[in-house]
């Protein structure tokens, strides 16, 4: 993906910089309008343990393809990706145009402090705030890609096989460490039962009767986010899997059954191999329960009926998903990925990632040969109806 990103940049850039002319009002007449771009100047990348190489390396492809100069901050919990950016970057741009900074909390805190033009920032909400926050000091513009609880809602027309494959290819990509998870799984009553043995088939043809000897199953980034993880499974709950291997910090595919919404693992995003489930009697009920929560930075809806589908893209607001499938949606350079509200602001990827990393400038240029003299003083009946009819 990484790879396609550049590709597609590279195959692109040349359009995407060049002068935009515009439509000239007829009050401006004889002139020219435009758009130049511009990059905003120095710009701080901080990237997430989850996918460390993609998520520095396309926002960073993004900020340099618009013209800026960047300082990257890789997450501290990846250390082995953070060297290998490192390696990378310093062969193919001198530090006074891509310098990368490794290190951990007070690492970020000085960066932080310092004034940069422009801040790409992806992780949690809480360090998203506190990033914003200090941006605030400095009036520094950012783009805050985050997380959230992403609901996956299947109502009674879907495809079950198929809509339980593509659910545990999106829940377990990454042992559910991916921010684009489906959260949760909020399912009509009626075809429950029926998902649910779809889903523990699909889990064991994809990594066989216990992940937990797979060696192509992946572990949980560290031990801080195994335990965390583990505290949130309810064993009075689970219907499948449950078990942990503190060793090898990889925790069985899990499914929690007759989950609540007070319950401990609807209270943050999981970020984990489990899935709650939950129901729903009818559309609306699943409609009212999703709009009652944050914006989700991924939705994901499982439906062949055209009116319900028509009914969330329409009535809920979050940050970008798939009908009938999960993930895939920011598996694309054609379209831009970011979240809504809680979830995130701004967007990246392709043009929208040159887009966020440069300033568009409006010009006018103005001819000289004419000077119409109805926008100068002493002003009369005469030039004000000339300027009504101007600018209608």
């Amino acid at each position: 993906m990484t790879l396609a990103e550049l590709s597609f940049v590279e195959k692109h850039l040349a359009g995407w910089m060049r002068d935009q002319d515009h439509l000239t009002p007829l009050a401006q007449f004889p002139s020219r309008s435009f758009t130049v771009q511009e990059p905003y100047g120095v710009v701080l990348i901080m990237s997430p343990w989850n996918y460390p190489f993609l998520l520095t390396m396309e926002p960073l492809i993004g900020a340099i393809a618009a013209g800026n100069c960047c300082v990257v901050k890789p997450s501290a919990y990846s250390p082995a990706a953070s060297a290998v950016i490192r390696d990378i970057l310093a062969e193919c741009f001198p530090p006074e145009h891509v310098a990368v900074v490794e290190g951990g909390r007070a690492e970020n805190q000085a960066l932080l402090d310092q004034k940069f033009d422009y801040i790409f920032f992806t992780g949690g909400v809480e360090v998203g705030k506190e990033v914003m926050a200090r941006a605030a000091k400095h009036l520094t513009p950012v783009t805050l890609e985050l997380g959230g609880k992403s609901p996956c809602i299947v109502d009674a027309t879907a495809k079950l096989d198929l809509a339980a494959r593509r659910i545990v290819f999106g829940k377990l990509l990454n042992c559910g460490q991916t921010c684009v998870a489906p959260d949760y799984l909020l399912v009509d009553r009626r075809v429950k039962d029926c998902l649910l043995a779809h889903i523990r088939k699909w889990v064991a043809l994809q990594y066989g009767s216990d992940a937990l000897d797979n060696q192509g199953y992946v572990r949980m980034v560290n031990r801080k986010h195994f335990d965390r993880v583990m505290g949130l499974i309810d064993q009075s709950k689970v219907v499948l899997g449950g078990r942990g291997n503190p060793d090898t910090l990889k925790i069985q595919p899990t499914v929690l059954d007759n989950v609540s919404p007070e319950d401990a693992v609807m209270q943050e995003e999981i970020f984990g191999p489990v899935l709650p489930v939950l129901t729903f009697e009818d559309i609306q009920e699943a409609l009212d329960f999703v709009n009652a929560r944050p914006h989700p930075l991924a939705l994901y809806l499982f439906s062949q009926d055209k009116k319900v589908r028509e009914l969330f893209l329409r009535r809920t607001s979050f940050g970008g998903g798939c009908i009938n499938d999960t993930i895939i949606h920011l598996a694309t350079s054609r379209m831009p990925f970011g979240g809504v509200g809680s979830s995130g602001m701004g967007s990246y990827h392709g043009k929208a990632s040159f887009d966020t990393f440069s300033h568009r400038k409006s010009i006018v240029q103005k001819s000289t040969w004419l000077d119409l003299p109805i926008r100068y003083t002493p002003y009369g009946p005469v030039k004000d109806k000339l300027l009504r009819l101007f600018l209608r």
